[in-house]
């Protein structure tokens, strides 16, 4: 597994840097060999220290973000989160993981086995796309109630979407084909 470790307005010592090595190539076990990981460290506020860690293997994403006081800390839930997400949705998907082989003793960095729900679609909704600005998008999204918006941007022609974000503030994605 390839690590890529970046800093955002925080110093990473080598002692933690060996130690983000060590233990994400840990994870190995569950990817193969053209899996990239990747380690973002910054520097939230005077006291908080963000974490945030992402997978990409065979096509498929692992993500998690970590923010409190000890960056040590935030190394091992994020990686925690990773493993789990690893496990429920491994056999899904072409990692290494198959649920009914998971044992407890053989987890790196959770304690139990996570409970596992199917999940799956329960609601399908069609609709046609109309070209319109980003500012009427955000009007819509917001008399909507909805969390995101899916429009044809008028001027770029291509397919946006305009989401909330978790901070209050907007977000755009524009597909590009």
């Amino acid at each position: 597994m390839k690590i890529e470790i970046t800093s955002k307005y925080y110093t990473v010592k080598k002692d933690l840097k060996d130690l983000i090595e060590k233990k994400v190539d840990k994870l190995s076990k569950y990817f193969g060999s053209d899996a990239v990981a990747n380690v973002v460290c910054k520097m939230e506020s005077s006291d908080l220290c963000k974490m945030e860690v992402t997978i990409r293997s065979r096509g498929q994403y692992y993500r998690s973000e970590i923010v409190s006081g000890d960056m040590y800390a935030n190394l091992d839930e994020a990686l925690g989160k990773i493993e789990r997400q690893v496990i429920k949705y491994g056999d899904k998907f072409e990692t290494k993981v198959k649920r009914d082989t998971i044992r407890a003793r053989d987890l790196l960095f959770t304690d139990s086995v996570p409970e596992f729900k199917d999940d799956r679609i329960v609601k399908h909704k069609t609709y046609e796309l109309e070209p319109i600005s980003v500012e009427q998008a955000l009007i819509n999204l917001d008399n909507l109630g909805n969390t995101f918006y899916i429009f044809v941007n008028k001027i770029t022609k291509n397919v946006n979407v305009i989401y909330k974000r978790l901070d209050g503030n907007y977000g755009l994605i524009e597909a590009i084909h």
